[in-house]
């Protein structure tokens, strides 16, 4: 004959107590020690500036969205000024560029150029003049050495003006052109990091909760990455308990967040009846009604055993 036992489940409940309110029975029940806890959401300072309004009280419920505190934007507006303008410029840079030289700069070298070669048409002739007579000794040496250097010095010049003007008919290189697209995308990408930075100097509820702790004053000027506000968010607490390892086995993943590796002490650190001291940390929904009820209240979880009927006995 099939018993009721191999028909029937047996299943553990959690509830969960506030310390010292519940009278002792002739048989406790499996039970897991624990605190009352919300989702703690710290909002650090974005940057070391004075704390020049507060809107808010520790214990006040806000909204998502709501203003929260203010930093003094001062500074921050002029880097982000400074930002704009550093972008200004480099945009100007990239248009002057991309439009190449002037009509005005290319006549201008072409005049140079023209001179130039007038120049040096006049000291080779001179220094031609010279030569025959360097032969028969009626010149001196050093001014014909002197007329010489002329004539080279006059080419050298007139090759530097010549690649000058090449310069500005070819126009501006394709690597100028992208060395400055890409000191304007870095401008534009500092400018709209300060932009950034400005609005996060206006603290704002990043979700609905509990204003908990406010460390810094009016006046204040907290660090950058200290915690400006510290909130309590969610509708109701939720219960962080420990798990004894007999009570383990009975507890699954998802039913109350259990997680899989113990606390404390590491398993294969513990043998034999030591065993049973492994705890495993557990969260635990509440309902609405725990709303009020604050963080840090000591909790207990009770397991109660019961018997769910899913067949006729035989």
């Amino acid at each position: 004959m099939t018993s009721i036992a191999n028909m029937v489940p047996r299943f553990l409940f959690p509830f969960v107590v506030c310390m010292g309110c519940l009278a002792a029975c002739s048989k406790e029940p499996p039970r897991a020690l624990g605190t009352l806890e919300f989702d703690r959401i710290s909002l650090p300072a974005p940057a070391a500036e004075r704390v020049v309004a507060v809107t808010v009280r520790e214990g006040e419920q806000v909204e998502a969205g709501q203003p929260l505190l203010a930093l003094d934007p001062t500074h921050t507006q002029a880097q982000l000024a400074a930002a704009l303008a550093q972008a200004q410029q480099q945009r100007e840079v990239l248009a002057e560029l991309r439009a190449g030289p002037r009509g005005e700069d290319i006549a201008k070298a072409r005049a140079d150029l023209a001179a130039i070669q007038a120049q040096a048409r006049d000291a080779r002739s001179y220094y031609q003049r010279l030569l025959p007579l360097g032969d028969g000794n009626n010149v001196a040496a050093s001014d014909l050495d002197h007329a010489r250097a002329a004539a080279g010095n006059a080419e050298g010049q007139l090759a530097a003006a010549r690649a000058a003007l090449d310069v500005l008919l070819h126009g501006t290189r394709p690597e100028q052109l992208a060395q400055a697209e890409a000191a304007l995308a870095a401008a534009i990408a500092q400018a709209e990091a300060q932009k950034v930075l400005l609005g996060k100097l206006n603290v704002l509820a990043p979700r609905a909760g509990r204003i908990d702790s406010i460390p810094y004053k009016l006046g204040d000027q907290a660090p950058v990455g200290a915690p400006l506000l510290i909130m309590l968010a969610g509708d109701a607490p939720y219960a962080r308990i420990y798990v004894q390892e007999p009570m383990r086995a009975n507890v699954h993943v998802g039913d109350s967040m259990i997680r899989s590796e113990p606390e404390f002490t590491p398993y294969y650190a513990l043998i034999g009846e030591d065993a049973a001291r492994l705890s495993y940390i557990a969260e635990v929904a509440l309902g609405a009604d725990a709303a009020s009820l604050p963080a840090g209240l000591p909790v207990h979880v009770e397991y109660v055993e019961y018997v769910e009927y899913v067949g006729p006995a035989p």
